[in-house]
């Protein structure tokens, strides 16, 4: 979601300039590529990029694809094919072995339904939903950003045709939690299942939770800060924080909105601050609960809630953060903020070189 807001806010600043501009989407990869279907970027007539559909070898032409859709006001769809070993000719030198497509759309301030307004519909609310995006490998007509699919609530428009089928398997993919490419005769659609951002509700604003606020705000996420000491929960130590709360846990948690991707990480040193919220904590369904400190803390807590349980010891991750030798408060953010992605994206966290398979989730 990260990308996507940082799109969106590029866009209202060109649309200010009287800039034109043009959405690029990566569709569909064959084989190997450093972004995946779904990785977008924004570019302006003035040749400003926002957004990443390459690790940079791609931008260049990309930029003259973009551009000439701009003057040329329609759909194209653009396939690099990096399995060729003279991929040189492309003057990209992708080098990663797979065939990308890309779609690029130039934005059309006139159309109501253009793609940036469909994705605008993502924002302010916490809510799964699907983006249908509509392309033909094999044919010229690029039908390009066409619906966005949340539920009991539908925005975009598709060909007859296929509209039945495509809702469809738009609800199986919102309901599943997952990204599939369909076919409908001589249309290809990229359905792509988007969650909301990382909630991270940190309690405790010490000097320690400054770095973690900032790392988590730096990748996109909603981020909440909460202590009982108003010379600590200030909006001055923390600028980057969406809410800053002087609370106490029975205060705190009427105002949190915990859903599957929140995460709440208890770091205030004060024992029994941290004891009385994770308390409440346990009678939500809040994903992942971190607790800093020894694990002799977690178990002494859990035993004075009389909640030590197998599965509570598997929600709640105390100590909290990834085994990476952190030592600094900088360190450790990075190990939290590693550990938090990693459980509620259901990977590994392990070395990428001991991965078998796709990196890619």
């Amino acid at each position: 979601m990260k990308e996507i807001n940082d799109i969106l806010k590029a866009y209202e600043k060109a649309e200010k300039l009287n800039l034109r501009s043009a959405l690029a989407t990566v569709v569909r990869v064959e084989g190997s590529s450093y972004r995946r279907p779904g990785a977008r970027m924004l570019v302006t007539e003035d040749g400003l990029l926002t957004g990443a559909i390459s690790g940079g070898c791609l931008e260049g032409d990309a930029l003259k694809k973009a551009l000439s859709a701009i003057h040329q006001q329609e759909n194209k769809l653009v396939t690099y094919d990096t399995t060729d070993e003279d991929d040189a000719k492309f003057g990209v030198q992708l080098g990663c072995n797979g065939i990308v497509h890309i779609l690029f759309e130039p934005i059309k301030s006139d159309d109501a339904l253009h793609p940036i307004h469909l994705l605008k519909t993502l924002l302010g609310k916490r809510e799964d939903a699907v983006v249908v995006t509509l392309f033909a490998i094999a044919e010229k007509n690029q039908l390009g950003t066409s619906l966005i699919y949340r539920k009991g609530e539908i925005k975009g428009k598709v060909p007859a045709a296929i509209e039945i089928a495509l809702k469809a398997d738009a609800q199986y993919i919102l309901s599943h939690k997952i990204s599939e490419f369909k076919k409908y005769k001589e249309i290809d659609a990229f359905i792509e299942f988007i969650s909301p951002p990382i909630a991270l509700v940190i309690a405790g604003a010490g000097n320690d939770a400054q770095p973690l606020a900032a790392i988590a705000y730096l990748l996109g996420w909603q981020v909440t800060v909460a202590d009982g000491r108003p010379t600590h929960a200030s909006q001055q130590r923390f600028p980057h924080a969406d809410n800053v709360w002087i609370a106490k846990p029975a205060q705190l948690l009427p105002q949190l909105v915990i859903d599957t991707q929140t995460a709440v990480v208890l770091m205030t040193h004060n024992y029994n601050y941290d004891l009385e919220l994770l308390r409440l904590l346990l009678a939500t369904d809040a994903p992942y609960i971190g607790t800093l400190g020894p694990k002799k803390k977690l178990i002494r807590m859990l035993d004075e809630l009389n909640v030590n349980t197998e599965e509570n010891m598997q929600r709640i991750h105390g100590p909290i953060g990834l085994a990476i030798g952190a030592e600094t408060a900088e360190e450790i953010a990075v190990s939290i903020v590693a550990e938090i992605k990693s459980a509620l994206s259901g990977a590994s966290g392990i070395s990428l070189k001991d991965k078998e398979g796709s990196i890619h989730i």
